[in-house]
């Protein structure tokens, strides 16, 4: 049996409203501080995003490191057959470790600590901005010295660690030398390139500062700068910990 019905066009989809109907709610302008302004959310909620997404981001280099740490534990406990005698024989060799390291280990300390004051500076700038007591488009601000002590205290560590690493291989100790000579230049290695991406950061934050780009901008990215610099900080200082005591 078939059916048949007639077709009909429908106007404007409308909400109803007790009696009468009418179209959705519109939410629409505010300020910076307001819900949305051009679409966008406003600046808490975008501070909140953008640290949710550095969270994400250092999540596989945290599982990173956790699994050199595991590997490294496990392999100082580990036998190696001896070629030789035929025989299982220990061939960790503990690694002296430059005094350097622990001089680093300021530098990158008080590095953080010159993000922060970077990043409490600009977030109490932009909160300012919101309250109207301040304007939004200042070509330099207060925290511009800090993120340059930092910028140059992270190069200073870089440069630390290369000198590190020189001392190492004039001690007798290469990449390849023993398993834990290996080690020490996996871990510091790869932290450095980890590094190496807060200073192009840093970079970013600067040229944001010094060209007066929008001040909340310019807070997120500071203060994203500084949760990314801040977790690098105390990664290197449980990867010195690790060196220096685990063994």
């Amino acid at each position: 049996m078939a059916f048949f019905s007639t077709t009909a066009t429908l106007e404007q989809p409308r909400v109803s409203r007790g009696k009468e109907g009418g179209g959705p709610p519109f939410f629409g302008g505010g300020g910076d501080d307001g819900p949305f302004k051009g679409g966008l959310p406003d600046f808490s909620t975008r501070l909140r995003r953008a640290r949710l997404g550095v969270l994400v981001a250092l999540t596989p280099v945290l599982m990173l490191f956790v699994s050199f740490t595991s590997a490294y534990v496990v392999r100082q406990g580990l036998p190696t057959l001896d070629p030789e005698t035929n025989l299982l024989v220990k061939d960790w060799i503990p690694v002296k470790l430059p005094t350097l390291l622990l001089v680093n280990t300021f530098v990158l300390v008080l590095s953080s600590i010159g993000m922060e004051l970077a990043r409490r500076q600009t977030k109490a700038q932009a909160r300012a901005a919101l309250s109207g007591t301040q304007t939004l488009a200042n070509t330099f601000t207060n925290s511009m010295p800090w993120l340059s002590m930092t910028l140059i205290l992270g190069l200073l560590f870089l440069f630390g660690q290369w000198t590190a690493w020189k001392q190492l291989a004039a001690g007798g100790f290469y990449v390849s030398t023993t398993p834990s000579s290996s080690f020490v230049y996996l871990l510091t290695g790869t932290h450095a390139v980890h590094l190496m991406g807060g200073i192009l950061t840093l970079f970013a934050a600067g040229i944001a500062s010094f060209l007066g780009i929008n001040l909340l901008r310019r807070s997120i990215i500071v203060d994203v700068t500084a949760w990314y610099w801040h977790f690098m900080a105390v990664l290197w200082v449980y990867i010195f910990c690790l060196l220096k005591f685990a063994k």
